[in-house]
């Protein structure tokens, strides 16, 4: 029997198609939670050959990562070709890089890459469409070398709470998301040496409830959950939506809460980090966002 929260790949890959286009206009939390893994790269001791940008979007992480490690090469891979499309755009000719990346249009849960072909792997709020997380970490070690970096944010429960909470429990409207705990088992799981991981809570803030759903479908974050309503939700459950929606209203604005787990570790038995340093702050921290 399939898991009701399962995600549909093909009703995905579609969504994140069609969304390419506008898709930079709404990403907002997911510029914040680029910016916030990049400074963490800081304290990071590595001069990578080859990154891996596993869903990367509409390359925006790839681009940077480029950037700072000038000698390395880059792989770009994402489930949709629209997306794909867009970071060739960043990419028109030889700047600072080395070569053209790579576009990879694949799955993270089956990644077409050679083992032990990576430095490192990177990934910006794209592990939680995985079905299956323990495959896509077990990809991620396969393809890395060894003394290799994986780091990756991906969303916690915590996730649309207010979303959720309003919608009821008629339907599977948001997707499930996976404790940190669970995903630090995970990664044991797979054969990452001392994982690190925290918790940031990011909050978006709205007029209305369309407004929030405007911007998801903006970033392509569709239910594609196998229990969603296969036709449409109707004026009925939309004005249900609204009304629940308002009691968390503050200060005039509806907030969206995103719960977002910060993850790193090496394939190697030893961090490759800056003497004293401590990469990843581990007290939960809270942000706000228009």
């Amino acid at each position: 029997m399939q898991d009701e929260y399962s995600i549909d790949k093909a009703r995905m890959r579609q969504a994140f198609h069609r969304a390419a286009k506008q898709y930079d206009a709404a990403a907002i939390l997911q510029r914040q939670v680029r910016e916030e893994m990049l400074s963490r790269l800081d304290v990071v001791k590595l001069q990578p050959q080859v990154i891996l940008d596993a869903g990367c979007g509409t390359g925006h992480g790839l681009y940077a990562l480029l950037k700072q490690y000038k000698a390395a090469k880059g792989i770009a891979l994402d489930i949709a070709e629209g997306m794909l499309a867009r970071t060739r755009t960043l990419f028109p000719t030889y700047k600072f890089w080395q070569s053209q990346p790579r576009f990879v249009c694949a799955d993270i849960e089956t990644i077409p890459l050679a083992t032990g072909s990576v430095d490192m792997v990177w990934s910006n709020l794209a592990m939680q469409w995985c079905n299956d997380l323990d495959a896509a970490l077990q990809e991620f070690r396969r393809v890395l070398r060894p003394d290799g970096l994986l780091m990756f944010a991906t969303l916690g429960p915590d996730t649309l709470k207010e979303l959720r909470a309003a919608s009821g429990a008629d339907h599977t409207h948001v997707s499930r998301f996976i404790d940190m705990h669970d995903i630090g088992d995970a990664m044991t799981r797979a054969g990452f040496n001392a994982p690190v991981l925290d918790v940031m809570h990011y909050t978006l803030t709205y007029d209305t409830v369309e407004s929030v759903m405007r911007d998801l479908k903006a970033i392509g974050a569709h239910n594609a959950t196998a229990g969603r309503p296969k036709g449409l939700t109707g004026k009925g459950f939309l004005q249900k939506l609204r009304q629940g929606y308002e009691g968390f209203r503050q200060q005039g604005k509806l907030p969206a809460t995103y719960e977002v787990v910060f993850v790193h570790a090496w394939t190697g038995s030893q961090p490759y980090t800056e003497p004293g340093s401590s990469p990843i702050q581990l007290m939960p921290r809270k942000v706000t966002a228009e």
